[in-house]
């Protein structure tokens, strides 16, 4: 175990996050705040992860003094436009058929806070698919159920495995935590 001069905190319920920062040796608590994840409609699409990220950082301002809190976003983008969350079955589809046979973006932001001082920091990194059939798109979602990852599906599961030909960039990014990221902010309050 990493040992760190302050109290972690990891603001997400993300079951990934928590497992990619376990894996990297942090003992760390999780705490997660309701936050507002609109964006001004100006704003660049690669932008938008470090501008969530950061507002849900500002949430915790004064409340864990003494601690450090971790907060993350990611964001996937196709066609310069940002695919959230699926509502549903449909949407899901509708997401899988756009990135199928092509490259898309992944941008994965981390936020710290420690005392008043934020920090954010974005990585990004390239994703391409093969040709997915719609079988293997009803397949997955029917068994995986993506509806609480960024563009409706995982890279560490089935349809990652089986329809990622190629990656640029961060695995662990595109998982939804740039863990030498996370290393690199951390590592000045090591014990």
């Amino acid at each position: 175990m990493i040992a760190l001069q302050k109290p972690l905190v990891l603001a997400s319920h993300s079951p990934r996050r928590k497992q990619l920062l376990t894996d990297a040796g942090f003992d760390f608590s999780v705490e997660v705040l309701p936050t507002n994840e609109t964006f001004p409609a100006h704003l660049p699409a690669a932008e938008v992860a470090a501008y969530i990220s950061h507002e849900k950082a500002v949430m915790f301002r004064g409340l864990k003094p003494g601690s450090i809190v971790l907060t993350a976003d990611t964001v996937v983008i196709a066609d310069n436009q940002i695919l959230a969350k699926p509502s549903d079955f449909s949407d899901a589809v509708r997401m899988l058929e756009l990135l199928s046979g092509k490259s898309h973006t992944v941008v994965t932001a981390v936020s710290m806070l420690c005392g008043e001082e934020i920090r954010t920091v974005s990585d990004a990194a390239k994703v391409y698919f093969r040709k997915l059939e719609y079988s293997e798109i009803s397949y997955y979602i029917e068994n995986y159920k993506p509806f609480d990852k960024a563009g409706a599906y995982g890279i560490q599961e089935w349809i990652g495995m089986t329809g990622i030909e190629k990656i640029e960039g961060s695995f662990y990014t595109i998982m939804g935590l740039p863990v030498h990221i996370v290393y690199r902010l951390l590592k000045p309050y090591f014990g």
